[in-house]
């Protein structure tokens, strides 16, 4: 049995608790040997620790053990040491597929250097419902077609630095209204308008021979009626396999995701169906015991035949030769060679930057009102958002006089009164939008009242695009607010310029 246990473990990708590995974990991952290891923000101290634990990881699970992570660029990134690079969305906005494939590779060139070989990204979603609460700015755009070359470009500059693209997720979670981290989404469009938009830049990636594809947790009636996408064999083998030739390593998204756990409460049974709809690794992220039971389950059914053998040797065959072709030894990275990646991404965050409208600008001298929310939470895949008063010290080094103020954003009427009264006395109003959540209608209130004062002003849309759809004002948007992309914001309120075009469709 344990050499069973241990052929499942090779089929599983599982996440550790930590920035070290305690005794227990080291005693869990040599028991299964699993084949790859996510890593996620609770794992990264800095570079130096994480190259060690990678290099720890390889220890106990050996040289062909895939260490992966959601390096995405935007606000989907685990490590705040590294070049940063803009989200998909705002190399979407430069509409440049040379940029792209730099930047992929810049990407590459970091995580390479300390042995992470298997980079969860980029996605290739068609960013097609501004409602969508999950992708947004992750996406490329709206349109297929540059999606897939904007997307196939930056993949294959980050292979060519040494790091396995996985594009995701297939066949497509652009056009949902729920995030499949909390639900179930269905995507029911008939399939010729699927060919059109949500295929288009997979079956692309599927030509052109990426190194691997994630999966969607998401129902596509016109598919397969009864099964998420995840463990629906007609779209993972029937499909992809079949219909498109693919012949890569196809993982699952996350099998704690509530669209799974709440489709199927038991564990080990969904990834027993994961593996024989197509999947080669199984991603079973959680607590121990239900790695564990993910992995008996799996086990049992090799061991029983409801795993054929025949599926078994071909997924373990794709999984050595993902190995072989990306081996995860450490390349050296200079620091001049890190300069100029940070350089590179700097420039891509710049020429982003978008302008919605007769955009004014404000005067070094003037008395700036900043008015954003206190806090912008992240949930499901993202981190973080700024704080308010991180972007104001940063403005403030340019525009002296800036006064902010951080509105509640579940209270925004709180502060509408002290808003207006604080606008009649400045130059300049300047609201900052930082969530990647839609503005509520209190929010939306408040600054219309504040645009409505006949002053000077501005929207800068610092995350969601689709925002400027509710202020209705002129605005620059950044498509995120990694430290490049400040910067860059920072110049063009002094005049530089935003070259970027909305690469999504706005109403209206």
């Amino acid at each position: 049995m344990d050499e069973t246990l241990r052929l499942a473990g090779r089929l599983m990708g599982v996440d550790i608790p930590a920035p070290e590995l305690d005794d227990a974990t080291r005693a869990h991952l040599a028991k299964y040997r699993f084949g790859s290891v996510c890593l996620f923000r609770k794992n990264v101290r800095d570079r130096h620790q994480l190259a060690r634990l990678v290099a720890e990881l390889r220890e106990v699970l050996g040289p062909e053990c895939l260490i992966s992570i959601d390096q995405e660029g935007g606000a989907v990134q685990r490590t705040t040491d590294l070049p940063e690079a803009p989200a998909p969305m705002a190399i979407g906005a430069t509409g440049d597929a040379g940029l792209a494939e730099a930047v992929g590779g810049a990407v590459g060139r970091s995580l390479i250097a300390l042995g992470i070989n298997w980079n969860f990204a980029p996605s290739l979603d068609v960013n097609t419902n501004p409602l969508n609460p999950v992708i947004g700015d992750r996406s490329f755009g709206s349109d297929p077609a540059k999606v897939a070359e904007l997307g196939l470009a930056w993949a294959k500059g980050l292979e060519q630095a040494g790091v396995m693209a996985c594009v995701k997720h297939f066949p497509g979670h652009g056009d949902t209204h729920l995030d499949s981290h909390l639900d179930l989404p269905t995507v029911g469009k008939p399939r010729a308008l699927l060919e059109r938009l949500e295929f288009l830049p997979f079956r692309r990636a599927a030509e052109a021979g990426v190194g691997s594809f994630m999966t969607a947790h998401i129902v596509y009636p016109e598919l397969d009626p009864d099964y998420p996408a995840t463990l629906s064999s007609r779209i993972l083998s029937g499909l992809l396999r079949q219909e498109w030739g693919y012949d890569g390593l196809v993982v699952t998204d996350s099998m704690d995701m509530k669209a799974i756990t709440k489709f199927s409460p038991d564990a080990g049974a969904a990834a027993v169906r994961a593996f024989n709809a197509g999947a080669d690794t199984v991603l079973a992220l959680g607590p121990k015991p239900v790695q564990a039971a993910q992995a008996e389950a799996l086990a049992k059914a090799i061991a029983d035949g409801t795993i054929p053998r025949a599926r078994l040797e071909h997924s373990l065959e794709r999984l050595a030769r993902a190995a072989r072709a990306f081996p995860g030894t450490p390349r050296p990275y200079s620091t001049q060679a890190e300069a100029a990646d940070r350089a590179l991404m700097k420039e891509a965050a710049a020429r982003s930057l978008t302008r919605h409208g007769p955009v004014r600008l404000p005067r070094p001298a003037d008395r700036v009102l900043f008015v954003a929310p206190d806090v912008a939470p992240g949930e499901s895949a993202y981190e973080n958002g700024p704080a308010a008063q991180d972007l104001a010290r940063r403005l403030k080094e340019r525009f002296p006089g800036l006064r902010t103020l951080a509105y509640p954003r579940q209270q925004p009427q709180a502060v509408l009164a002290s808003a207006q009264a604080a606008a009649k006395e400045s130059d300049f109003i300047l609201y900052v939008s930082t969530t990647r959540q839609q503005l509520s209608h209190a929010e939306a209130e408040l600054a219309q009242a504040l645009f409505a004062l006949d002053k000077p002003a501005l929207h800068v849309a610092l995350w969601n695009p689709y925002h400027v759809q509710v202020v209705r004002q002129p605005a620059l948007i950044t498509y995120g607010w990694r430290p490049p992309t400040l910067e860059a914001l920072v110049e063009a309120l002094n005049g530089a310029e935003a070259p970027g075009k909305l690469p999504v469709e706005l109403a209206g």
